[in-house]
């Protein structure tokens, strides 16, 4: 049986040249990882996202280091050969060079992740430089920034004057040179999207960024419509995973309150004649014996 071969930064790289879309889908746990590589994505983004479809907060600002290495690592056990991302939370590498490059390097040592991505423009270009001096491969994530949503006035799209978008390109370029292996681009329009991804030597992912990135990313509740209300726009709906988690959990409900489970295919059997041995010892005995 042929061996999988382990998607690389190269590997990615190489179908930018191609003209290859590289696909990513976000993921949290070990499962969904075996099916994500199986279904053959190239890349998967363990994104601080975890902390509101998973955990249910209102933003991604509570997630800590810690709970991202443990899903991070349980995903790379799902998902040995795809080229796996660890999404940095939200104050793990804005304090400082050192405490960036401390938490980036248990995302790669921990975690076993190929890159970590941090929400980042180019006031944070030296932080970026040196975690890549340090041998840490980045990924600069532009436009939308949900960690900083307080400061960006919400969830709000990026780069719709040209202003913006001129601006939005000089970041891209600044973080390239600092030392950026990837950017990601989030909830920004096709025109100045298609500006970055032309002029960068690196890839470009696009999260709500329209066709003309290298490749693109979407969060895995949305597609499956795990979650109650609309996806965001730029995400298509493929099923209806809460529908029929529902048809089954009330299936259940009903089959248990109703005594059709468990059925005799449900029970584990004693050994031959051991039942009968069990009703006899366990009969008792008659005041006459």
């Amino acid at each position: 049986m042929a061996t999988k071969k382990k998607t690389t930064l190269a590997a990615l790289a190489a179908k930018k040249q191609a003209g290859q879309k590289i696909v990513v889908l976000t993921c949290y746990d070990y499962p969904t990882a075996q099916i994500q590589a199986e279904a053959g994505v190239d890349a998967i983004l363990v994104g601080d996202s975890y902390g509101q479809v998973v955990l249910g907060y209102d933003s991604t600002l509570p997630v800590t280091v810690d709970q991202m290495i443990t899903i991070t690592a349980a995903v790379r056990r799902g998902a040995p050969d795809v080229f796996l991302i660890g999404d940095m939370p939200y104050l793990s590498y804005q304090v400082s060079h050192e405490q960036a490059i401390r938490n980036a390097g248990r995302f790669m040592a921990e975690a076993g992740c190929d890159c970590v991505k941090v929400e980042v423009d180019q006031r944070l270009a030296d932080t970026v430089a040196a975690m890549s001096r340090a041998g840490i491969p980045v990924m600069a994530h532009l436009g939308l920034r949900p960690q900083s949503v307080h400061q960006l006035g919400g969830y709000r799209i990026q780069g719709r004057t040209a202003e913006a978008a001129a601006d939005l390109a000089r970041q891209a370029q600044a973080l390239e040179e600092a030392g950026a292996c990837a950017l990601l681009l989030e909830a920004v329009p096709p025109e100045p999207a298609r500006l970055i991804a032309e002029q960068a030597r690196v890839i470009v992912i696009g999260c709500g960024a329209g066709p003309h990135v290298d490749g693109h990313v979407v969060v895995v509740h949305d597609i499956l419509g795990w979650l109650p209300g609309a996806p965001p726009r730029f995400a298509p709906r493929y099923t209806s995973v809460r529908r029929q988690m529902m048809r089954a959990f009330k299936r259940y409900v009903a089959d248990v309150a109703g005594g059709q489970y468990p059925a005799p295919e449900h029970c584990y059997p004693m050994s031959e004649g051991e039942a009968d041995k069990l009703e006899r010892t366990s009969r008792p005995e008659s005041p006459d014996q």
